[in-house]
């Protein structure tokens, strides 16, 4: 039989078959990503085949070519990656700008990862009710909205707790699965519940010590939305604190910024990595307020990566 994986609890995965049954499975095989190493062999979203045996014990025994996916290196172990979910049309990167708050550094991490693999992503800023009558904090949200909406990006501002903007962000998910990630704290278990009513997903507190939030969700999970026009489903994913990179090479990690790609067209040299080469049209225009400081300074955080060989390219 074929399915797709819709849960995945690290040593046995939930697989929803064509026929619309669901099925316990474990694996059978090597799965090893063809190029990389990964810690999770399977993830959802996965199209996978499996078989039962005379224990009536089910495995995975194949996965389908993926389309795309999501990694990110994998939490203290800098030669492997971590596939957050398999055959996605669009990414939700929920994050807040206070209370906690996401680094722009995480956002443009997260947001280079889905261009590099032809995700398209979408920005989505919950608990703005919390700043509604601070006005320099809702400046600050404009100039967030605004410099990601100049390079291309949805943007999404609403409010969880309140309601507001969920429907606008509804109108975006209609007939695509979408993942959901971003930091511990963020609300998104409190958003996808919003979205799926009747789901509860568990929710907490954040911490008043550090103010950063607590994991909630252990394991990855597909869940369908409800009240759609196509078939739509979310697949929410455990919250991450960092985002570390896999495989970019440091000549092509300018593409997957697109406002830098743009510019960098005009460089003197066509395999300028825009730090210290002659005529770099992306340092004059940094210098010209043309590109943000703060993706400038993401961009070499990746760069750094990828000089250091910190986590293992390609092999």
């Amino acid at each position: 039989m074929t399915g797709t994986v819709i849960k995945n609890t690290g040593s046995n995965y939930l697989v929803r078959t064509d026929n619309g049954t669901n099925m316990s499975c474990k694996i059978k095989g090597n799965f090893r990503l063809k190029g990389i190493r990964t810690t999770n062999p399977v993830a959802v979203g996965d199209r996978v085949t499996i078989t039962g045996d005379k224990d009536e014990t089910n495995y995975i025994t194949a996965i389908e070519p993926r389309r795309n996916y999501i990694i990110r290196k994998a939490t203290n172990l800098s030669k492997q990656g971590h596939i957050l979910a398999a055959n996605i049309d669009q990414v939700c990167l929920v994050v807040t700008l206070f209370h906690p708050v996401t680094s722009t550094t995480f956002i443009d991490r997260f947001l280079a990862t889905a261009e590099a693999y032809r995700v398209p992503a979408i920005l989505v800023i919950n608990k703005i009710d919390l700043i509604e009558d601070d006005a320099e904090a809702m400046e600050y949200l404009d100039a967030i909205s605004y410099l990601y909406e100049s390079i291309g990006y949805t943007v999404v501002r609403l409010s969880a707790k309140t309601g507001e903007g969920i429907n606008v962000l509804r109108s975006q998910l209609n007939g695509k699965t979408t993942l959901f990630s971003g930091n511990s704290g963020v609300g998104k278990s409190t958003l996808i519940n919003d979205l799926i009513p009747g789901l509860e997903l568990a929710t907490s507190e954040i911490s008043d010590t550090h103010d950063t939030g607590m994991h909630t969700t252990t394991f990855s999970e597909m869940f369908e939305i409800p009240g759609m026009d196509d078939k739509s489903y979310i697949i929410d994913t455990p919250g991450v604190k960092g985002f570390g990179t896999l495989e970019f090479d440091k000549h092509e990690v300018s593409h997957f910024f697109p406002e830098i790609f743009k510019i960098g067209a005009d460089c003197r040299y066509g395999n300028c990595t825009h730090t210290h080469e002659p005529g770099c049209a992306v340092r004059e225009a940094l210098e010209n307020h043309l590109i943000s400081e703060s993706r400038y300074s993401s961009y070499l955080s990746i760069l750094d990566d990828s000089e250091e060989d910190k986590y293992r390219k390609k092999f």
